[in-house]
């Protein structure tokens, strides 16, 4: 099964090559059968020319106006050519590509509609409180999802087109939260899967300006208000490159 990896982007020159690197690899594009997507929001820097050999699709956003994430995912899923969506972060990589993309197809077999994972701090820049914070979240979103709420951080999403599609895709007045607010949506038509086992691996550039309690709060008020009010309080989400 043919697989669209889709990645926003804005102005992370400096990090995408991380992620491309582990997809580029002969090895995992002889054994799976994906494209890659670049979606970005009008980056100023080298994300664009540092993709532009490496991947299948490039789309730039180069209207007037500020493209936010859920935008830029959607803009990405409209190019796509598969029944299979992975959306990843420009900032991530993945613990182990090959174990993933065999669950991404398992996963394509199953009666779930959606799938995700945990997301740690990259191994060499991990601190004693970032494992502290993401075991705790990882275990309650893992909870939300089982509970009925659903949940699943924007860092790795998998999610069937057809799925995707009759749930309206992601909220575009969002800034922050898009992503809790799409699984919350799917999570009403059906079952997510959350793989505990399988890390996608970030960068702690946020946890290190902000710090955790900070960045705690910004996701609870955020999250209250998707819920309550189908809005972010978050106007835009900060770059921190």
């Amino acid at each position: 099964m043919k697989i669209s990896i889709i990645i926003p982007t804005l102005n992370e020159g400096k990090l995408l090559p991380n992620l491309l690197d582990q997809l580029t690899d002969k090895n995992l594009r002889d054994r799976f059968d994906f494209e890659i997507i670049i979606s970005d929001g009008g980056s100023d820097d080298d994300t664009v020319e540092a993709a532009l050999e490496r991947v299948d699709k490039i789309i730039v956003h180069n209207e007037k106006g500020y493209q936010n994430i859920a935008k830029g995912r959607n803009a990405g899923a409209e190019v796509a050519s598969s029944e299979l969506l992975v959306f990843l972060n420009g900032d991530i990589i993945i613990s182990d590509p090959i174990d993933f993309f065999n669950h991404v197809l398992a996963f394509a077999k199953s009666d779930f509609l959606a799938m995700t994972c945990s997301v740690v701090v990259n191994p060499e820049e991990r601190i004693l409180s970032d494992s502290i914070f993401l075991g705790f979240y990882n275990w309650y979103f893992h909870m939300l999802n089982v509970i009925g709420v659903g949940m699943g951080r924007g860092e790795c999403h998998v999610i069937k087109k057809s799925v995707f599609q009759s749930a309206g895709g992601y909220n575009e007045v969002l800034a922050a939260g898009e992503d809790f607010d799409l699984f919350k949506r799917i999570r009403r038509k059906g079952k997510i899967l959350f793989l505990e086992n399988i890390h996608i691996l970030e960068s702690p550039r946020r946890y290190r300006k902000l710090g955790h309690f900070k960045i705690l709060f910004r996701w609870l008020i955020n999250s209250i208000a998707v819920i309550f009010w189908k809005r972010s309080i978050s106007k835009e989400w900060e770059q921190i490159r």
